[in-house]
């Protein structure tokens, strides 16, 4: 409980800043408790100058009542409008803060964990946030007050009669921590659950042209019926535990209602009292029921929160990628592994005690067999992985020394999944930090990748929008897309992941041309897959299980008649 406390209160932090917008909510919220506790004063007013025949009073009381709505009015307008305006600035700041947070994680991160669950950590438990916070404020705060002046008026009328109620405020309490528990674990579940049916939904958009060719569709929608099942299962069950905990406190305040009125018929209890204190008496207490019913239900609104609040804190609270490099260096492109490792969690080496000298200017082929360790040896250099043991400099500099985004900026890569964005051509070649670039950059780096020809026949050319991952492209041109964004970028280092075996024979050449372009007066690391790039490469390196088996020339390899001369046979079509 220690530990939801401070969870509460550092969510409660977060309303610091809207103190101003508070009173507001407290004064509303104020004003409708005061026309709660008037209407019982009211009603004893009526009674009295009716028992006394007092015209003159009673003109005046369908005015009041109308006077006295209309201020109850106006204080729920105020409190539910600034509490809202609260509420929805709550979502936005720890949104922005959540997604923020998500592009400062390690990519490992992302490997960990489905693009579905980490979308419904962002969308839906940031929104179940307000439950805890905002919202359970705002019924603590509206119905608090009417209990408060209510239980104020009634220990002002009476106060031996109004301790029946209090007496059974220990019995709630009791039933409110059983309630409690069973809500968390299930407002857990359903958060869990709400994350399987983001993950179904997003990989049938993703895939949906595999789902349409192999004919999925039945095999999905049972899958998201499953999903969606057990999502809806589990709320239910949090339903039932709610809508069978407020008729109990109900009941229990029936019982304290039944008390108070078997007592207050009994001539000696109320003894002098009028028919008009005894009525609003009679009232307030009745009034009192549906606030406290009210205060017990933000339970079920707490629990969701706190749930949806430990998986948001437990996400803003994980560590980030290490950058405590302060070197911002001009790179020439001169790359050292010294005796590099990369190992995962379960013990498995990706890379095992890999050494290799990459002269500024060089291109280097990574060859061998799926899973050999080519891509991960490459995600090393703008530590999308981490080393685990060993080294890697830059001109002499080891990598953890230079500053990180300076790092990646020093670094092109063409990877063998091409990634567009759903917006124009022009935004997608200069993207992120070449967004200044001018046209006539943008147009030569196209040029130089052979796609301006292709993007000049798109409907709007340059500005032409390309939809969710450019796929209303053909595999060659997306491709020629990131080459050209590779180009435009500039960096004295480059990295192709070459995907070129499923292209035609024209779109291969475009590529190899645009590759020739790209790999032109910088440091180049090819993973090759079957073009000539490894032919001409400086250097070839042989890798298998994450070591390097053989290294040389296309002409040196060859003739060792090893592993090399074995993919070469096969022309890599292993790869």
């Amino acid at each position: 409980m220690n530990q939801d406390f401070k969870v509460y209160v550092r969510l409660v932090s977060y309303l610091k800043s809207y103190w101003g917008v508070a009173l507001l909510v407290l004064l509303g919220f104020g004003i409708n408790a005061a026309t709660e506790v008037s209407v019982a004063k009211l009603l004893k007013y009526i009674i009295d100058a009716i028992q006394e025949g007092s015209r003159t009073n009673l003109d005046w009381f369908p005015a009041l009542i109308v006077l006295l709505m209309f201020f109850r009015g106006v204080g729920l307008f105020l409190g539910g409008y600034f509490s809202a305006v609260i509420s929805r600035s709550l979502v936005f700041s720890i949104r922005q803060e959540v997604y923020a947070k998500l592009l400062r994680l390690p990519a490992q991160y992302y490997l960990d964990n489905s693009a579905g669950h980490i979308s419904a950590k962002l969308m839906y438990n940031v929104e179940q946030l307000t439950a805890a916070s905002s919202e359970s404020l705002q019924t603590l705060i509206k119905d608090g007050l009417i209990v408060i002046g209510l239980l104020g008026y009634l220990l002002y009328t009476n106060w031996r009669l109004t301790l029946c109620i209090v007496v059974f405020m220990p019995f709630i309490g009791i039933l409110v921590r059983i309630a409690s528990k069973k809500m968390r674990k299930l407002s857990i579940q359903v958060q869990n659950t709400m994350g399987d049916v983001n993950h179904v939904v997003q990989e049938t958009i993703t895939a949906n042209s595999v789902v349409k060719s192999f004919t999925g569709e039945a095999f999905e929608q049972k899958r998201f019926y499953k999903s969606s099942e057990e999502n809806l299962r589990r709320g239910l069950k949090m339903v039932v535990v709610q809508n069978i905990n407020s008729p109990i406190i109900q009941l229990l305040l029936s019982m304290a209602m039944a008390i108070i009125l078997w007592l207050a018929l009994r001539p000696q209890v109320f003894g002098d009292t009028s028919a008009g204190e005894f009525i609003s008496f009679i009232t307030a207490a009745g009034l009192i029921s549906k606030p406290v019913k009210n205060l017990t239900d933000i339970n079920e609104k707490l629990q969701r929160g706190l749930a949806a609040a430990h998986s948001v804190f437990e996400l803003l609270d994980m560590p980030e990628e290490v950058n405590n490099g302060q070197l911002k260096p001009v790179l020439k492109g001169n790359i050292q592994f010294d005796h590099a490792n990369l190992r995962y969690d379960d013990g498995t080496h990706a890379i095992k005690d890999f050494s290799l000298d990459i002269k500024a200017g060089q291109t280097v082929a990574l060859v061998g067999r799926s899973g050999a360790g080519k891509t991960s040896l490459v995600n090393m250099l703008p530590r999308f992985q981490e080393l685990s043991e060993g080294q890697i400099y830059f001109d002499g500099i080891p990598v953890q020394e230079i500053e990180l985004a300076y790092l990646r900026s020093q670094i092109a890569t063409v990877n063998q999944q091409v990634v567009l964005f759903n917006r124009s051509v022009r935004d997608n070649i200069a993207y992120g930090q070449l967004q200044d670039s001018s046209d006539e950059q943008v147009i030569a780096a196209a040029k130089a990748a052979y796609a301006h020809d292709f993007i000049m026949n798109l409907p709007q050319g340059y500005d032409t929008i390309l939809g969710a991952q450019g796929l209303n492209l053909s595999g060659g041109q997306r491709q020629r897309i990131a080459i050209a964004r590779a180009i435009l970028k500039d960096s004295p280092i480059l990295i192709l992941d070459e995907a070129t075996s499923a292209l035609d024979n024209e779109s291969e050449y475009f590529i190899q041309q645009a590759f020739d372009k790209a790999m032109q007066d910088r440091t180049t690391i090819v993973i090759a897959h079957r073009l000539s790039t490894v032919e001409n490469a400086d250097v070839i390196v042989v890798m298998d299980k994450g070591q390097i088996i053989e290294q040389g020339t296309h002409a040196e390899l060859l003739a060792k008649h090893g592993m090399y001369y074995q993919l070469h046979q096969r022309n890599f079509e292993e790869n």
